[in-house]
């Protein structure tokens, strides 16, 4: 099973693997601004690249007419909604394909 990275640990490993005067708390203050700054973004419809990485856009999913589970003949309206999708950038994309599940 994979590790899960936080935000602290990601901290962490910036500052071990950098060479600057930047202190952790300095760098999570960096961290933070770049996450608010794409959530600013997406809330304003706005596309976010990140080359290599990935490009976050925020997609309306149409209204629809779903099934209850429980009683799958009574119709239920699912209204139209936001939502953001990602899309995998050719770096990280050839990164998560050398990874082996078991």
């Amino acid at each position: 099973m994979a590790n899960t990275i936080t935000k602290r640990e990601l901290v962490n490993k910036i500052c071990a693997e950098t060479r600057s005067n930047l202190t952790q708390n300095d760098v999570l203050e960096v961290i933070q601004k770049a996450v608010d700054l794409i959530i600013e973004s997406l809330g304003n419809g706005d596309r976010v690249v990140l080359r290599n990485f990935g490009t976050f856009t925020v997609k309306e999913v149409k209204a629809k007419i779903g099934r209850n589970p429980k009683d799958p003949g009574k119709d239920v309206p699912i209204p139209a909604r936001s939502v953001v999708k990602f899309k995998v950038g050719k770096t990280l994309k050839e990164a998560a394909a050398k990874v082996v599940t078991k």
